[in-house]
């Protein structure tokens, strides 16, 4: 059994090594094989005939174009020879499979999935194998043609030629078919057979149009590998050129940058050279002064030796002061002149000091104080001429150095309150001195005030810091020193609560013709009384002493301007702190057609040097003030301010509109408070849309809201404000006010009155526009959405609510004519509107007591004037007659084109005494007046404040 398997695998082996000598033996030989650059001359003989030496892939390879030609290929040759599959597959024994990227893909049955470059040779001298050469290899648009004959038409391109094939696999015939082949060939030149040849063989032609070859066989190359950012040759070229000329402007900016640092480094020196040279003349000139004063001194000693001789004791005594002041004041004077010397670069050394010793018209006496002065002088040699100044006195926590005497002031010393009681904050507390105090860091303000700054210190609020108590010197002290307040010295007078303050406000002339508004243009405040509270310069207003004020300001215009204009007031904290914005009111685009009258209003707490500016600015550059602005002269005050000390209790809060980002009909503003003197008094509903108060008193309040309004009912009905006070969950309409409506524009809205309050009440607002109105609330920084109020005790204050009365209105042609109002409030101890039967009834409202007052009006009417005047008039009770004259003045324009309704309204601050009574007046210019409502929209408001 052993014996038989050997015998039967010994005759396998001899049958396998039989068909590989037979394979080997059918070799492929001749210039048309894929071995052809082997130089063999013979023709390609043998059906197994290999691929050549090298089995890689042409250059130009592409697997997608190559797999399809296979394919194609291997179809065609099924179809052809449906009976000889087997054949087709043993004709070609030594095809490897293509190992692609992704991995190798063998033949299928039938060698219809063998790979182009791999199973193709070049060309064969059997028919047969030349059409199987012919369907294996890669397809393009130009078929069967090679080099120029491709630009030929296919009615006169040679046909192709077929070509020889030589071995078993070869079809009948085929010596034929080459004979008829043969006879056909068209006369091609060599080039054309050279680009023929080449293009049989991928490895030295050029590839495919489809591979991106060149249609004749040229083909240029950069050295850029593929994959790499490759740029054209002309943009590469122009890039270079722009790299050559960016390179050429960098050379001359760097050129030129250096010739201005040479400059700069020159002139450098030169004014190092002068600060030598100048310094040298004050070293030299000093040397001169010391000289003429050892020349004195000499002079003195020999003018002494001779008084000694001629024995005038009165006269030496008298002389020898005269002599000692004079040298006194030489000194001083020389050191103050150094001084300056040194301070300043250039100073005309022979014509101050050189004059001061006496050289230029020596020996003429010495300068000095053209009178004696006092005890409690000195001679200042600093001015010129000199002259007698006081003696500075020694602020508090700075000690004495040296007294004050006829030729120098007083010297004093900081006191270090660290130095000298090491544990005053404390053993962990670390304690900072400064000027005239000292700080504990880290100590809150709860603790300062228990009496951690100790004696004769109080606690500095604004500081952060403990100061030493005023020291009174000898004056009455008048509020000792506590421990959050320092003394008061002087004479007791009598605190004043309130106060006013009136001036016009004028728009500054147009340096030139083309002046825009854009940054803002500050408006001139011309104040003609002088008061104690603050100081007016340069049109802008700088308060004096501390405390709340409320702000009024009627401002007419009419513009052409290309969008709105928004008036405000900005308060400055100090030169270094940017200011921040206090209130703003938006003026729509008119188109300048006509005049409009807005008020402008808002309440703050003032610190001593906060400076009060009033701004009219506009969005964008299309503004001009010579050409754009024309603004209505109105002669009555536009500009008033209510003053009221800290002693009346008052309280300021501020707080700005929550963003609104859709539309509603009816819009109950959300509040967002900013600052607040006294949170326990005022604070927020638990919604934000209102604001409570613990205790009863006045409010003064203003509201402001800018939007933006879209729809032609916005411009038929308008809008309206409305405030509410809600008492023990009972609302009540307290004001309202009535704005025209526009058309996509810009505008704002505003409503303010004084209203009285319980404990427990709160203030809310409403604005309500007409349904097919669409409207857009908005805000920013600037103050033009904003709540402004302040809160004053009953104690102090009143006021009073009234509206237009129903009967005795104006109507017609008005000219200067007053109204008539109803009083809505109750009556107050301080004011009351004047009654029927008495005289100016219904007409005059009446002070009955000294004090401070406000009135804020709004009018809603129907009119045709083309100017509208309302003016607040004020009469002085018995006696008082020189008070009589306008406080206030607004001005409105035309209504409106298709308005139903238009609006004015008026606000201000003045004095009263006991008996001064205020009326209105209404005068229409070029028009009539044809209705006044009584209600929604028209009302009058008076607070009056104690003085």
């Amino acid at each position: 059994m052993v014996l038989l398997t050997s015998v039967l695998l010994l005759l396998l082996s001899w049958v396998s090594l039989h068909n590989t000598a037979r394979a080997v033996a059918e070799i492929c030989r001749g210039t048309h094989c894929y071995g052809g650059e082997t130089g063999d001359p013979r023709p390609c003989t043998g059906a197994h005939c290999p691929g050549g030496r090298s089995s890689r892939p042409p250059r130009q390879f592409n697997p997608a174009t190559q797999g399809r030609a296979a394919q194609t290929a291997g179809s065609q040759h099924y179809q052809a020879y449906p009976s000889s599959a087997r054949a087709a597959s043993e004709a070609y024994p030594a095809v490897q499979p293509l190992r692609g990227r992704h991995g190798d893909s063998g033949s299928s049955s039938g060698g219809a999935r063998m790979r182009a470059p791999e199973v193709l040779p070049a060309g064969c001298t059997d028919a047969e194998c030349a059409a199987l050469v012919k369907q294996f290899q890669p397809t393009n648009d130009t078929r069967d043609c090679r080099g120029i004959e491709c630009r030929l038409p296919v009615r006169i391109r040679p046909k192709a030629r077929a070509k020889s094939c030589v071995g078993e696999g070869c079809l009948a015939g085929s010596e034929e078919s080459v004979s008829s082949a043969a006879s056909q060939l068209p006369p091609v030149h060599l080039s054309d057979r050279a680009a023929q040849f080449l293009g049989d063989f991928p490895e030295f032609g050029y590839p495919s149009s489809e591979l991106g070859g060149a249609p004749l066989g040229v083909q240029l190359t950069c050295d850029i590998k593929p994959g790499e950012n490759e740029v054209p040759s002309e943009d590469a070229l122009i890039l270079h050129l722009q790299l050559a000329k960016g390179q050429e402007k960098l050379v001359e900016a760097l050129r030129a940058q250096q010739m201005v640092i040479r400059d700069l480094q020159q002139k450098l020196a030169d004014q190092q050279e002068a600060l030598l040279s100048q310094q040298r003349e004050i070293l030299e000139q000093q040397r001169r002064m010391y000289e003429q004063m050892d020349v004195v001194k000499a002079q003195y000693g020999l003018l002494s030796d001779t008084v000694k001789q001629v024995s005038f004791q009165g006269l030496q005594g008298e002389l020898q002061s005269y002599f000692e002041s004079h040298l006194a004041g030489l000194q001083s004077q020389a050191r103050s002149h150094l001084q300056k010397s040194y301070a300043v670069h250039k100073v005309d050394m022979d014509s101050k000091v050189m004059d001061a010793v006496g050289e230029a018209n020596f020996p003429q006496p010495l300068l000095g104080c053209p009178s004696p002065c006092g005890s409690e002088e000195f001679c200042d040699f600093q001015r010129d001429p000199p002259l007698c100044e006081k003696c500075t006195m020694c602020p508090p926590g700075f000690f004495l150095i040296s007294q004050c005497s006829p030729t120098a002031d007083r010297m004093c010393q900081d006191r270090d309150e660290c130095l000298e009681l090491p544990n005053i904050c404390g053993e962990r507390v670390k304690c900072l001195n400064t000027p005239g105090g000292f700080r504990c860091l880290g100590v809150s303000e709860r603790e300062a005030v228990m009496g951690l700054c100790g004696h004769d210190y109080f606690y500095n609020q604004e500081l952060q810091e403990c100061q030493a108590c005023s020291d009174c010197d000898g004056e009455p002290v008048t509020v000792p020193c506590t421990a959050i307040s320092d003394a008061v010295c002087g004479q007791p007078s009598e605190s004043r609560l309130s106060q006013s303050w009136a001036a016009n406000v004028a728009v500054p002339s147009a340096r030139t013709s083309g002046t825009p508004i854009f940054p803002g243009l500050q408006l001139n405040i011309r104040g003609k009384e002088s008061s104690d509270l603050l100081s007016n310069e340069a049109g802008k207003v700088t308060f004096l002493q501390h405390g709340l004020v409320w702000l009024d300001h009627n401002f007419a215009i009419k513009h052409s301007c290309r969008n709105f204009l928004q008036v405000g007031m900005r308060l400055n904290g100090s030169q270094e702190e940017e200011g921040r914005d206090l209130s703003g009111v938006r003026i729509e685009q008119p188109d300048g057609k006509y005049f409009q009258g807005v008020s402008v209003s808002g309440g703050v707490e003032v610190e001593p040097n906060h400076t009060f500016t009033l701004l009219l600015k506009s969005p964008n550059q299309h503004c001009n003030q010579s050409k754009d602005l024309h603004v209505y002269d109105i002669t009555a005050p536009t500009f008033s301010l209510l003053w009221l000390s800290h002693d009346t209790g008052a309280v300021a809060m501020t707080a700005q509109m929550s963003l609104l980002v859709h539309y509603q009909t009816s819009y109950r503003p959300t509040f967002r408070m900013t600052s607040v003197s006294d949170p326990y008094m005022i604070s927020l509903t638990h919604d934000n849309r209102g604001v409570r108060f613990t205790e009863s008193g006045v409010v003064k309040f203003v509201l402001q809201h800018a939007l933006y309004s879209m729809g032609h009912t916005c411009i038929r009905e308008g809008f309206s404000l409305i405030a509410y006070t809600n008492h023990n969950g009972t609302g009540q309409e307290a004001m309202q006010a009535f704005k025209t409506g526009v058309n996509y524009r810009d505008t704002s809205i505003t409503l303010s009155g004084a209203v009285s309050v319980d404990s427990g009440d709160t203030l809310s607002f409403e604005i309500t526009s007409p349904s097919q109105c669409n409207i857009r609330y908005f805000g920013d920084s600037t103050g033009i959405s904003m709540l402004s109020l302040i809160w004053i005790p009953s104690a102090v204050s009143s006021a009073l609510t009234a509206t237009v009365s129903r009967t005795g209105l104006p109507f017609g042609a008005v000219r200067n004519k007053p109204l008539l109002f109803q009083q809505i409030s109750s009556d107050t101890p301080q004011v009351r509107l004047a009654r029927s039967g008495e005289p100016n009834g219904r007409k005059n409202f009446i002070f009955l007591e000294k004090g401070t007052a406000n009135i804020a009006l709004n009018l809603k009417l129907i009119h045709s004037c083309n100017i509208v005047k309302l003016t607040l008039q004020r009469v002085g009770g018995p006696g008082q007659s020189g008070q009589a004259g306008p406080v206030s003045q607004q001005v409105s324009g035309y209504m409106p084109e298709g308005s139903e309704w238009a609006s004015i309204g008026l606000r201000a601050s003045f004095q009263v005494q006991n008996g001064t009574a205020v009326y209105v007046t209404l005068d229409c210019i070029r028009g009539r007046v044809n209705q006044i409502t009584h209600e929604g929209g028209t009302n009058i408001s008076v607070l009056w404040v104690a003085v």
